[in-house]
Order: C-alpha cells, then structure tokens, then sequence
C-alpha cells in the first residue's frame, strides 16, 4: 500500500498569490505542500525535509529557478528530487530548454493547464511513493536477513550445546555404570563366596576376626554407592537451586582436625602422611555438614592425586576470612585444566585412572560459593596443587 507514505511537495515563487493558488491546486490529505518565497528560502528547506518533487518559478529576484536548479543537482541530499519549471515567460525564449538542460523533467508555461499539473504532480508524487515503498521493502528484507543470520547463529550454538549436552550424558553414564559397578561387584563377589562357604558348612571362613572383616569391607562398598548416590542428587539439587544450607556456629580448626585424624586409614592405603597446621581455633556460621563435604573432597584429591608423597593441611583466618588450604607434592594440574575441573564430570588428570564422578569439586565450588565463599587453586603440572577453600567470617546475607 502506498497511501501511508506522506509526500513532501516544495513549490517556489515570489508571488504568494501564485504559491496559494498552487498550493491550492495540488494540496490533498496524504500530501504535504511546503512554500518559499525565495531560492534561499528553499535552500533552507530542501536541508530539512526530504521531497518528492518541486515545482520551481523561473524568474524569481535574486537567484532564479535555473541557478537554483543546478545548485540542487549539485548537492547528495537534493539531486534525485525531480524539478518542474513554471514560467509566465513567452515561448521565443526558449525558456523549456534551458530547464531541461538545468536538469529539469517538465517545464509548465503559464497560465497552468490544471489537468496537466495535477497529472503531473500525481505521477511524480506516485513514483516517490514507489520508490519509497521499494526502499522499505529492501530494508526490511534486510532486517529479515540479519534476524535469520542471528537466529541461524543461535540455532547453532543451541545445537551446539545440546550436542555436547548429549556427550556429557553419555560420559556421565558411563562413568556412572563403572563407579556403581565397582563397590557392587565387591559386594556381589563377596556375597557369593560366604554362599560357597555357607555350601561347604565351612565353619573356619566365619570365625569373629573375619567377620569383622567381612563387615568393614561391605560397609567400604555401601559407603562408596552412598557416596556416588548423594553426588547425583547433590549436582541435581544445585540445578533446581534446592542446595540446603543450614549455618550453625562451629570451630572449622576442629572440624579439620577430626577430619584428619579420621582419615588415617585412606592415608595409610595411599603409602601417604598428612601433616596439618591449625593457628588457634577459627569459628564462624556456616553449614557444618557441607563445609565437611568440601574438605573430605580436598583431603581425598590430595591423597588420590599426591602420588604418595606428604599432603599439608593448613586451618588459619585473614582478612576477615577463614581460610582451609590443601596442599599435595603429586602430578600438579596443567593451566588449561585448572579453567575446568571445577565443571561438571571433570577430572583432575584424563591420564589418571581415578574413582569418581568428576562431580566433587564442582559441588564443593557450589557449596562454597552458596556460603559467601571462594574456592582457588594453584598448581604446575610436576610439583603438586595448593587448594585454599575461603569462608566469610561474618554470616553472608
């Protein structure tokens, strides 16, 4: 539809009567009819508005229709506006002419032939629309285009990252199905050799010392598949935003010390030792069971990853922080993986064969982070990894 594009129409004369009675002539309601006096005076104007046409008289004082003309086609703004001469002048002087030269597309003699000015002024005022029309139909084509490219680009980058969503399923399950077969095949082996004992009444394989050995083997495998489960449902509880924190008052110098003494065993399965450095009790309110959860994660790395050498644990407080670091001599971490062991499913080496479901320090960060805390870490790769947990002193609001 071309109607809704209001059209600008300049007409030029020194006579008001002339310009009223023009104006008169070709005004309508989806038209504009802007007035002037004067060659300045348009100047001035075609500066302002865009024009679908102008209707210029020849003999004006000062700067006539022809000067003004070329001063038109000379300037970016005005030189494609199309120009039609008026003239009270006779024919003999080969006024039309020198308006066509001028750049001109009509040239009307007075008196005007009001059918031949309407026409005109409509076929012109028609084009404009036109053209108009078509230059908004290009940029809207071109909006179009951008809007597709962006939504392509968008599109990609979704299928992106489902695809590596996809991948990250399939690791995850598999490494699930390899970490959850693992404690249930030392429960099932276990089980069917106390069933072939139990087959043979071979009383000697249930005596009180073994069965207190069968016992602390099961509870190892039960608490591994705990371990795994409560992951899971950890990593699952951050993403809905369910992650609970209950602060309590509590001394983290003895909750790390307990933690230490308590992982004697692992330590002694690692051929490793751990030496910890506490300067004074550090208390402060914060969820005792996750922060827990968070240094038990640290201390096993360590040991995991120590390749036997001494693990230093260090409990101290500054600058208004509490601070736990966890430093092992072993493999140390590369700069690049450093950027991403704290993500889902990632493990501290790819060339380690390690237990775990590449979740805990990503769920350690959460739990830390959920605490007004920061989790950091610094290593090179050969001379082991210092992990420095840091929890507010102060309850977070």
């Amino acid at each position: 539809m071309l109607s809704p594009i209001q059209a600008k129409l300049l007409i030029v004369d020194d006579l008001p009567e002339n310009l009223l009675a023009l104006e008169a002539l070709i005004k309508r309601e989806d038209r504009q009819v802007f007035k002037a006096l004067s060659a300045d005076e348009a100047l001035s104007l075609l500066l302002e508005h865009e024009f679908a046409m102008a209707i210029l008289d020849v003999q004006m004082p000062g700067m006539n229709g022809f000067e003004l003309a070329e001063l038109m086609r000379g300037t970016e703004k005005t030189k494609n506006i199309p120009i039609v001469f008026v003239s009270a002048a006779g024919r003999e002087l080969n006024y039309a002419f020198k308006g066509y030269e001028s750049g001109a597309v009509d040239f009307l003699h007075k008196p005007l032939d009001i059918h031949a000015v309407k026409s005109k002024v409509n076929i012109f005022v028609d084009l404009y629309r036109q053209s108009k029309a078509m230059k908004q139909q290009v940029e809207a084509l071109e909006r179009s285009r951008r809007e597709q490219e962006l939504l392509l680009t968008r599109l990609q980058s979704t299928q992106a990252e489902l695809e590596q969503a996809v991948r990250m399923r399939d690791d995850f399950m598999s490494i699930v199905a390899h970490e959850v077969r693992t404690p249930l095949n030392g429960l099932i082996l276990e089980t069917q050799l106390r069933k072939m004992h139990l087959a043979r009444d071979n009383a000697a394989a249930f005596t009180l010392d073994k069965m207190r050995a069968m016992v602390d083997r099961d509870e190892r495998q039960i608490q591994s598949l705990i371990r795994l489960i409560e992951d899971m449902l950890d990593v699952s509880r951050i993403r809905t935003g369910k992650l609970s924190i209950r602060p309590a008052r509590f001394d983290l110098a003895q909750l790390v010390s307990n933690l230490v003494e308590n992982f004697a065993p692992q330590v002694a399965a690692a051929e490793s030792s751990m030496q910890l450095a506490i300067e004074g009790p550090v208390e402060g309110h914060w969820d005792e069971f996750r922060i827990e959860q968070v240094i038990t994660n640290l201390l096993t790395n360590a040991l995991r990853y120590g390749a036997k050498s001494p693990v230093e644990v260090r409990v101290y407080s500054e600058h208004s922080e509490a601070r736990v670091e966890v430093r092992d001599h072993g493999i140390g971490i590369s700069e690049e993986n450093q950027k991403r062991i704290f993500q889902q499913f990632e493990r501290v080496s790819a060339s380690q064969v390690a237990a775990g479901l590449g979740l805990g320090l990503f769920i350690s960060e959460q739990i830390v982070t959920a605490h007004g805390g920061t989790i950091e870490v610094e290593s090179r790769i050969g001379e082991g990894a210092l992990f420095r947990v840091c929890l507010p002193l102060e309850a977070s609001t």
